[in-house]
């Protein structure tokens, strides 16, 4: 079982939180954050990246159904 990870471009404001907490996931490309790796094995750290998104921009799936960030 494998996780798809997204960031939407147009909404991402390149804080870089999230490529702090997983740089083997995403990393800052110029002022928005990227997906290096858009599967991912099921991980909380990646839940609590878009968890702490401040702009929502990223967003986790499990089998097409989102699963992060979570309410």
């Amino acid at each position: 079982m494998s996780w798809k990870v997204e960031v939407d471009g147009n909404t991402c404001i390149g804080s870089g939180m999230c490529a702090a907490l997983m740089p083997e996931v995403f990393e800052l490309e110029g002022a928005v954050a990227t997906v290096v790796k858009e599967e991912v094995d099921p991980d909380e750290t990646v839940l609590d990246a878009a968890d702490s998104c401040p702009a929502m921009a990223i967003e986790v799936t499990e089998k097409g159904e989102v699963i992060g960030p979570r309410p």
